[in-house]
């Protein structure tokens, strides 16, 4: 089981006098890169979110945000009545003009009105909490769902790297006699006696030079391993970037050793599904 980074959870919730949407948006990225919006007076309780979102998204890029909208009357900012009616006396010693306007004029300057710091309600946050987690299920949900995607396209990519390893090893023997003969022309072209046994033991010992087996069975082996970690019942999307450099080190080794244009080819095309799988696993978990 994998899951994506990739994903999206919102929850939205209806208090007596708020409205509160909370979302959570994420996406790649090589560890944890979390950004928190959020009014002022929620802030104290930021770093009990930052830790609740580290223990459940464990990685990734996430924009989380917490919106209210007043739904009922609910104000913390009050007129400061005294400064408000001292500001209008001195103003009307030096302006001749109506009390509204003088009010008008008044409430802009410094003091005259009072903010009222709010404190959060224990009840409310609860309401907040549960509502965080729903958002945290949700993202997390999708997730898997796009998990499951990546799952699929992997499974494919690793079965078509294993049937183009199994062209390779049918055509190994193919490839060797080739070699060997492309080695016996070249010396014949010369026209030059040269010792038969000679012959043989150097020509025993180039090929061995060129012998792919331990390539083949190591690759057979990390195709196996990322299957097998890809059905875990964790998703680890760095431990399959590990076992696909082990994989693009077997294949291109036994391109290097190739030798033979046939298998050179085979080679592309599973370094073709091996980049398709590495660029894959950049969104994985």
């Amino acid at each position: 089981m994998i899951y994506s980074m990739t994903g999206y959870g919102k929850s939205v919730l209806q208090l007596p006098t708020k409205k509160i949407t909370i979302e959570l948006k994420s996406l790649n990225s090589k560890n944890l890169d979390l950004n928190a919006r959020m009014p002022s007076i929620y802030r104290e309780k930021e770093l009990s979110i930052r830790k609740l979102l580290a223990d459940k998204l464990v990685r990734g890029k996430i924009d989380f945000s917490i919106y209210v909208e007043a739904t009922a009357e609910d104000t913390s900012t009050q007129i400061n009545t005294p400064v408000v009616k001292q500001y209008m006396s001195q103003l009307k010693a030096i302006v001749d003009a109506e009390d509204a306007t003088l009010l008008e004029m008044a409430v802009r300057f410094p003091d005259a009105l009072n903010t009222v710091r709010e404190e959060i309600d224990e009840n409310e946050w609860n309401a907040i909490q549960g509502g965080i987690n729903d958002a945290v299920e949700a993202l997390v949900s999708h997730r898997l769902n796009e998990g499951k995607v990546l799952e699929s396209d992997f499974n494919n990519r690793v079965g078509n790297i294993g049937i183009i390893l199994k062209k390779v090893i049918e055509m190994d023997p193919e490839r060797v006699e080739g070699v060997r003969e492309r080695l016996k022309k070249g010396v014949e072209e010369l026209k030059e006696k040269y010792d038969e046994n000679r012959f043989e033991q150097e020509l025993v010992y180039y090929i061995e030079k060129f012998d792919i087996t331990e390539e083949k069975v190591r690759l057979k082996n990390h195709l196996n391993y990322f299957t097998e970690s890809i059905n875990s019942k964790d998703s680890n999307g760095k431990k399959l970037g590990f076992i696909s450099q082990e994989m693009g080190r077997e294949i291109n080794t036994i391109g290097s050793k190739s030798n033979y244009a046939p298998m050179q080819q085979l080679v592309v095309q599973m370094k073709d599904e091996l980049e398709k799988i590495k660029e894959q696993l950049l969104n994985v978990l």
